[in-house]
């Protein structure tokens, strides 16, 4: 009986030994954190990571899991990393192009007047608020660094 209390507590003990050996998810979460990029978020629980935020490029979202994989106690790493999209250049359409293209969308009004410099279109002129509306999406599709709207709206 004694000896079964004795290696019961024994084996209890080790137990627990054993158990705090093993680096805690605080533990595993600051390391981590210290060694990513600016913009990921670690969290940690039972050894599982998560990261997540807002990387440049793939290959830093693969050095990110990298460095996690690599942390003692990390069971399984879950990459939520997102690649921030590349903006797509603007495209703005050249005065001679813009000249005889707005000619052409403001013919249907005949009380707007439409110049063209270094890209801006320049309305002047009356117009009605019903057709205001179509006029600027025409006016738009046309690429123009800007439309500057000096119409008088009836």
């Amino acid at each position: 009986m004694k000896t079964t209390k004795l290696l019961m507590s024994t084996v209890i003990a080790a137990t627990l030994f054993l158990a705090s050996c093993k680096p805690k998810d605080a533990a595993i979460q600051a390391a981590i954190q210290a060694k990513e990029a600016a913009g990921i978020t670690v969290a940690v629980t039972k050894g599982d990571v998560t990261l997540t935020g807002e990387v440049d490029d793939e290959a830093t979202k693969a050095k990110a899991e990298e460095i996690a994989k690599a942390e003692k106690g990390v069971k399984s790493v879950i990459n939520n990393l997102t690649v921030k999209p590349v903006a797509a250049p603007v495209v703005i359409a050249d005065d001679s192009a813009l000249i005889k293209n707005v000619a052409d969308a403001t013919k249907d009004f005949p009380t707007v007047k439409a110049e063209v410099k270094d890209g801006v279109i320049v309305l002047t002129g009356e117009l009605k608020k019903a057709s205001l509306i179509t006029l600027m999406q025409h006016l738009s599709a046309l690429k123009p660094k800007k439309i500057d709207n000096k119409l008088t709206i009836k």
